[in-house]
């Protein structure tokens, strides 16, 4: 039996899971930071109440049960038992406020995001396919104010405005990622690394890049935002591994 049928009586479980998956795969992929970085997914419609991981708690022993329900619109959230991390919340309940189309939000340092966000010009210019995926898709924050407390929370939520702009290139600090669902944002944070580590790779040659056309790059980004199931695919293949090997994410 699969252990996604062994679950109490919790609302949101079937969200509760994807995320909790989520955690434990960007774990395995050393994406993560310890017992620091963020994911969150709202759960009602206008978006504003929203699970998310446990004040530091390390991503490889995050379960459905742990998460967190929060509404973003409780100003006395930070009172209660159990608070969420200060920077997660000010981050994360600035974008679940203001952002009702990030239905989940992904937060990592991973290190060629990072790398990428540490140049002085952070941009990620098309030179394949997954380079070109993220094409006039993503924005740049070059003004890094220290950690994502409120004031610098809804700052970074201002510049996710446009639903076409899926990707935070986190000037000085990492990326941050939304998406539809859990399936969608962790298939964009795994490719995103990916195009970077491509990117940081081919600068270390010292060689010149072999760069897409704009026309080009920008065909194969809308036929990547239209490749039927990919995301839904990535998502159920985790899920499969971590089931085969008796996780405890899904309790």
């Amino acid at each position: 039996m699969s252990v996604t049928s062994l679950r109490p009586n919790i609302d949101h479980w079937q969200e509760r899971v994807d995320l909790a998956a989520s955690f434990r795969w960007i774990e395995r992929l050393n994406m993560h930071e310890g017992v620091a970085n963020h994911f969150s997914l709202a759960v009602n419609p206008e978006g504003t109440q929203f699970l998310m991981n446990p004040n530091q708690m390390h991503f490889a022993r995050i379960r459905a049960s742990d998460l967190l329900l929060l509404d973003a619109n409780d100003p006395k959230t930070m009172e209660m038992p159990g608070a969420p991390d200060p920077t997660a919340w000010g981050l994360h309940g600035s974008i679940h406020r203001h952002c009702p189309h990030a239905r989940c939000v992904m937060h990592v340092h991973s290190i060629f995001a990072t790398v990428l966000a540490s140049l002085a010009d952070s941009t990620l210019p098309p030179i394949d396919q997954n380079t070109a995926t993220f094409y006039n898709r993503y924005v740049i924050d070059d003004e890094f104010g220290g950690l994502a407390f409120e004031s610098e929370g809804e700052r970074c939520a201002s510049m996710l405005s446009d639903p076409k702009k899926r990707v935070m290139i986190m000037g000085n600090h990492g990326v941050l990622v939304i998406g539809s669902d859990v399936g969608d944002t962790l298939n964009r944070l795994y490719y995103f690394e990916r195009a970077a580590e491509t990117y940081i790779r081919a600068l270390q040659t010292g060689r010149p890049l072999r760069l897409l056309s704009d026309e080009i790059a920008e065909k194969t980004a809308q036929e990547l935002d239209d490749y039927p199931g990919q995301a839904e695919a990535h998502l159920r293949e985790v899920k499969a591994v971590l089931d085969g090997e008796g996780s405890t994410y899904a309790s």
